[in-house]
């Protein structure tokens, strides 16, 4: 849909178009911030296209798409309540909101490079007549190289259509034809030169209502001119292109080797003893037994089912599957599904997605289907059980990354998971060293007093250890590490284990 077909079919050549950051709960979540109030940008009418090819600049790396929900104003509104503002919409359409994240530090958050370049606002094919629809019942859908990566509804948006009319009426007057981008879910990323975007906006109530495919080619294009701002991008540029989640803390790899050596119920020892006593996940055990995990969190939370809430979030690219579809490698995927295990939240594909991705492990306080299937995989999987049913049954897919309760333990991103057969423990990451060492300690310290018991002695005194046994204990510990330590010539090899021998 051109600019001439917005003014034949509007009746005015669109004058302003207006984009909104943040507005679906599915995007606030995967950006970590839920906005008070709604904050805007504007785009040049000049970036207005419609299906067709869109040039990515040689030399650059990031043109991001983002299917939207494009209002077309009706009548012009100054100074409108948020009860009447959708009465001025007079047509919705689909629109995708590209950005050039390359230049996107050049401008400070007005997006002028980034966001308004020639091409860089496809809306259409058709126009959907405001009457025929509900402003809170309408669906828009991204398709990558056919593949959905976008999929929510104006159920729940954080600013409703009338009110997002009403707070920029506020100031300036919206006039016929103007254009106003209403925010993009979860599933907003990057498009490379030969990929193809589709953006379809219908009616959740009628689906024949509907804008059709809206249809951008991504192609090379020539570069950028020497002068100027030069397109910049690092990894923080490229992970908020890409739609990953904030990167969680790194478990450096020694740290994550001795963690996986030290028992799940050390580990709880140490914690209890600094206050720690609400850190276990309660109620989960593995699907296959012998399968430790060691790993970052990772968080995923379902509401308990409710109709309307499921038609708006469980089907397509919901938080289930994008947060599957996200996990890095060394990374534990934690859900919160109310300890209720009467319908399955994870099942062998997803599985097995997590496990071609590099996670860690999934643990569950909710149920597994397929779980023959998802043990014989080899991902360590923990949950409260096993059931047939689909997750709609009983749940709700809704959000990823946040602050969780699993198993009666709170789990944030980047807390550290550890799991064995005895349970699982949740460890904040500031306490992670020390907890570490003090469990290491207190296992040299059994494995020393388990000599002894065997060896024929009398535990009094000697578990736990008393002063005197405590001697004898930090002699054997000593030749125990000369032993241990290369290079140390005349130390033998095995330490005693008798207060005589050492004495």
């Amino acid at each position: 849909m051109s600019n001439d077909a917005v003014t034949a079919l509007c009746g005015s050549r669109p004058g302003k178009v207006i984009a909104v950051h943040i507005n679906y709960p599915s995007r606030a979540a995967q950006r970590g911030r839920r906005p008070e109030y709604a904050s805007y940008f504007l785009k040049p009418s000049s970036s207005l296209c419609g299906s067709g090819q869109v040039c990515r600049p040689e030399g650059t790396e990031l043109l991001a798409f983002e299917g939207e929900i494009a209002l077309v104003v009706g009548t012009a509104a100054r100074n409108v309540t948020p009860e009447s503002g959708w009465s001025y919409i007079g047509w919705v359409t689909a629109a995708n909101d590209l950005g050039l994240q390359d230049l996107r530090y050049a401008d400070k958050g007005s997006n002028v490079r980034s966001k308004g370049g020639d091409g860089y606002t496809p809306l259409g094919p058709q126009l959907i007549q405001a009457s025929r629809v509900e402003p809170d019942a309408l669906r828009v859908r991204t398709w990558l190289d056919g593949e959905l990566v976008q999929d929510d509804t104006t159920a729940d948006l954080l600013f409703d259509f009338g009110q997002l009319v009403a707070d920029l009426s506020r100031m300036l007057t919206l006039e016929v034809g103007d254009v106003i981008l209403t925010g993009t879910p979860a599933g907003a990323s990057v498009a490379q030169p030969g990929q193809r975007v589709e953006v379809e906006v219908s009616s959740r109530s009628d689906p024949s209502v509907s804008s059709g495919r809206l249809v951008t080619e991504i192609v090379d294009g020539p570069g950028l001119g020497p002068w100027g701002t030069p397109p910049r991008v690092d990894a923080g540029t490229r992970a908020d292109a890409y739609g990953h989640p904030p990167a969680a803390p790194t478990l450096p790899d020694d740290i994550r080797r001795r963690l996986g050596s030290v028992a799940v119920a050390t580990l709880s020892v140490q914690l209890r003893k600094r206050g720690y006593d609400e850190v276990s996940i309660d109620g989960v055990r593995p699907l296959a037994p012998g399968r430790r995990i060691v790993g970052t969190a990772r968080t995923l939370r379902y509401l308990p089912y409710r109709k309307d809430l499921f038609e708006a979030r469980g089907g397509g690219f919901n938080a289930q599957k994008r947060a599957i579809d996200s996990v890095r490698p060394g990374e534990v995927l934690v859900m919160e599904a109310r300890g209720d295990a009467t319908a399955g939240t994870l099942g062998d594909i997803l599985a097995l997605r997590a496990q071609v991705r590099g996670a860690a492990g999934i643990i569950t306080d909710g149920a597994v289907r397929d779980a023959v299937a998802v043990a014989a995989l080899g991902l360590p999987v923990y949950s409260s059980g096993a059931h047939p049913a689909v997750l709609g049954r009983r749940h709700v897919p809704w959000e990823t990354d946040v602050s969780i309760a699993c198993g009666g333990a709170t789990v944030e991103v980047g807390d550290v998971i550890v799991a064995d057969d005895d349970g699982v423990v949740v460890i904040p990451p500031a306490l992670v060293v020390e907890v570490l060492e003090a469990a290491e300690e207190q296992e040299r310290q059994e494995r020393f007093i388990a000599e002894q018991v065997a060896a024929g002695h009398g535990v009094d005194g000697l578990y736990p250890l008393g002063p005197e046994w405590r001697a004898v204990y930090d002699r054997w510990k000593d030749h125990t590490e000369r032993a241990a330590s290369p290079g140390l010539e005349g130390t033998s090899t095995s330490a005693p284990t008798d207060r005589e021998d050492i004495r």
